[in-house]
């Protein structure tokens, strides 16, 4: 079943988080899902966490929107696809094919037309899941960053 987080769920989607984004720590994940819960989100655009659940939570989308995402039509706004996990014991099972279908919806309710992602460039089993899902491959590059004193 695909539904949204509720707050019984934070420890589950936290633990997820950390395989899917390690370089976080625990408690910066636990703190962004409280805020998220707590109705006040990182970003200043709709955000929402759903979770699979199977009697317990064993994947999670999160997904938002964007004023813009690189190949997407820049006088809308964009779903965003920020994360994107499933156990791997418990992957092969539509479970994530679910997720994303839900995260569409969730976009397409507040307008979107699009549904954008992103994943490292060598991360081969990612691009291929992103891929078997109807994602099409828009841009490959090299980002930045100068810090200004």
């Amino acid at each position: 079943m695909i539904r949204p987080i509720e707050r019984r769920d934070l420890d589950a989607v936290v633990r997820l988080r950390l395989a899917l984004w390690p370089d976080g720590s625990a408690e910066e994940h636990a703190r962004e899902v409280a805020d998220l819960l707590d109705g006040k989100p990182r970003s200043t655009l709709p955000l929402a966490i759903l979770v699979a659940d199977e009697g317990a939570v064993v994947g999670f989308a999160e997904v938002g929107l964007r004023s813009h995402a690189d190949g997407c039509d820049a006088a809308r706004p964009v779903g965003y696809l920020e994360g994107w996990f499933v156990r791997p014991e418990d992957r092969r099972r539509g479970l994530g094919r679910a997720l994303v279908a839900a995260a569409a919806d969730w976009a397409r309710a507040r307008g979107a037309r699009e549904l954008a992602s992103d994943t490292w460039a060598d991360n081969e089993v990612s691009v291929g899941a992103h891929v078997a899902l109807g994602f099409e491959v828009v841009d490959r590059c090299v980002h930045f960053r100068k810090p200004l004193a």
